[in-house]
């Protein structure tokens, strides 16, 4: 079968293989692959940055934002033939460490869980991968190629859980979201926020193309600059360290900072601790980063996408792009939101 593949840490190194089909060990779940989604993690694994191939394997299959159709499933898993599902992406460590032996594998302690198409264990951009029953979601097919945002939308589902649950610290009625950033994921932040009945914004610098109009018709309201209010919530989508201070020191006293993004090359950029520090101690300020999720997390932002406006969901995807042209997908070109590599019509 074919697969999209790549040396980990050689730059450049992506192709389209012919590669063994999947073994039952992999997962007892078999399915075809419809879709995967490709993002900024993708890319960086291309330009060799990190990754890690499989124990004894040179090359790793990538693609960690899976859509599938099942072929085969064991009886009494709760999957059949047929039905659309996504793959996790995070297995926790084989220890295993506290976290991952309570299924909290998104929060695993001495990083030794596997991600797929990232960290040690083959990805989704084949023709066919196998999967277990408790790491594969079913979504309603009611969603069709949108269900490919489910494994971005489940990091946002996670963010939202630990901000409620920081916000019991205290007496605490949000009501102003701020989201920094208005690519896949700030978008789903951004859906969750106005699903929640919050007055949400977001800041992005783009003047024209999509992501305008995506946020006004979502409800919320669309900024090139960090608007002249303190938020209560603020879900940071960039990774700038400009943005970071902006966020934590514009924010409401007693506000939550969500950390989401990765700077990629401003992993250098200086910033005046001093100055957050003073902010953060003296307001009563909340700052944290998230990253993966888990099943939990996963059941939750389906429902989230499964209540939103399906013709919505549908223009953030931008590009569809088939398996004979596969390189165009990893390109990055002006108008992207999210870009789709379709295995099947």
């Amino acid at each position: 079968m074919r697969a999209i593949t790549l040396e980990p840490g050689k730059p450049r190194s992506q192709r389209l293989d012919e590669i063994s089909e999947p073994p039952e060990a992999q997962g007892a779940i078999l399915v075809r692959s419809l879709a995967v989604g490709i993002c900024g993690t993708d890319r960086e694994l291309i330009d060799g940055l990190y990754g890690e191939a499989v124990p004894g394997r040179e090359r790793l299959v990538i693609g960690h934002e899976s859509l599938g159709r099942v072929i085969k499933a064991p009886a009494h898993s709760g999957f059949g033939t047929g039905d659309i599902v996504v793959g996790i992406v995070r297995h926790p460590d084989p220890v295993p460490c506290p976290n991952c032996a309570l299924g909290e594998w998104d929060m695993c302690r001495n990083g030794r869980y596997t991600e797929r198409g990232i960290k040690q264990a083959d990805g989704f951009s084949a023709e066919c991968w196998r999967s277990d029953p408790g790491f594969t979601v079913k979504v309603s097919p009611v969603l069709g190629l949108a269900a490919v945002l489910l494994e971005p939308a489940s990091v946002l589902a996670k963010a939202w859980e630990h901000i409620e649950r920081i916000g019991r610290r205290s007496r605490w009625a949000p009501q102003r979201v701020l989201v920094t950033g208005a690519g896949p994921v700030g978008l789903m932040a951004a859906l969750m926020g106005v699903q929640r009945g919050f007055d949400v914004h977001v800041m992005d610098r783009n003047e024209s193309g999509p992501k305008p109009a995506l946020v006004r018709d979502l409800g919320a309201s669309y900024h090139r600059k960090f608007p002249a209010f303190e938020p209560d919530i603020v879900i940071e989508c960039t990774g700038s360290p400009a943005v970071i201070v902006q966020a934590v020191t514009g924010s409401a006293p007693g506000s939550i900072v969500c950390l989401t993004g990765l700077g990629g090359g401003q992993l250098d950029a200086q910033f005046d601790v001093a100055k957050l520090n003073q902010s953060m101690v003296l307001e009563n300020r909340v700052v944290f980063g998230t990253v993966n999720a888990n099943l939990r997390h996963y059941h939750a932002a389906a429902d989230a996408l499964a209540h939103a406006s399906r013709a919505w969901l549908d223009r953030i995807i931008t590009r569809r792009v088939p398996l004979k042209d596969w390189q165009q997908a990893y390109e990055k070109r002006d108008g992207d939101v999210k870009t789709v590599l379709l295995f099947e019509d």
